[in-house]
């Protein structure tokens, strides 16, 4: 079982479970089609988002395999909410999961998806005793690839 300590924070961002009053800044980068192109899903209206992020509130802990971390990404400076990463455990027999980040455009460039990420591996390796974790993503989203490989992933086709 992982329960983390809330806020995570690392040099320039804090790390916290979502609450309700994310909504707006949730909806501002899951309704844009340059963020969903990547993703498993299309753009989101404000009630799907909604309905989303009521899921994501109760993401705090891994308790089981099929538990996730989702967390809200924000600045420490201003504590303005830029993202949210993910960390899943996927298979408890072979101690694996897999991490995710979804940031809004306006702060790619920065660094900030592989300093929230490389927290998720932490808590992931030291805080659950994970063997492997895995990121998956779109083969066109290179930008992504660049986090994983700042993060000395490997990468393996498809």
């Amino acid at each position: 079982m992982l329960q983390p300590r809330y806020p995570i924070t690392t040099e320039r961002l804090v790390l916290r479970p979502f609450t309700a009053g994310d909504l707006d800044a949730v909806n501002a980068y899951e309704s844009r089609p340059d963020v969903a192109r990547y993703l498993y899903w299309e753009p989101r209206d404000r009630d799907t988002s909604r309905t989303f992020l009521d899921t994501k509130i109760t993401r705090t802990a891994l308790r089981d395999e099929g538990d996730a971390l989702d967390l809200a990404i924000t600045l420490r400076h201003t504590g303005n909410l830029i993202g949210s990463a993910l960390l899943i455990w996927t298979s408890q027999q072979h101690r694996q999961g897999e991490i995710g980040y979804i940031l809004h455009p306006d702060h790619h460039g920065h660094g900030y998806a592989p300093e929230a990420a490389r927290e998720m591996l932490r808590l992931g390796f030291a805080g659950l005793g994970l063997h492997r974790i895995t990121g998956r993503l779109d083969a066109r989203n290179t930008a992504s690839a660049r986090v994983l490989e700042k993060l000395r992933m490997r990468t393996k086709p498809p």
